[in-house]
């Protein structure tokens, strides 16, 4: 958690706020991709893309 701290603190003290959306869609992304390895829901993600 220090980590998420630190990135928002450097992001509000260098007013970076526009990599925000970036890092949020890369952990979504990220979990996706977890998520359907080996798993039930993979068909359904699969036909979204």
């Amino acid at each position: 958690m220090s980590f998420l701290a630190e990135l928002w603190a450097f992001m509000r003290e260098r007013k970076k706020y526009w990599l925000l959306p970036i890092l949020v869609m890369t952990v979504l992304f990220g979990g996706l991709v977890v998520l359907t390895k080996g798993s039930a829901v993979a068909p359904f993600i699969y036909t979204l893309f």
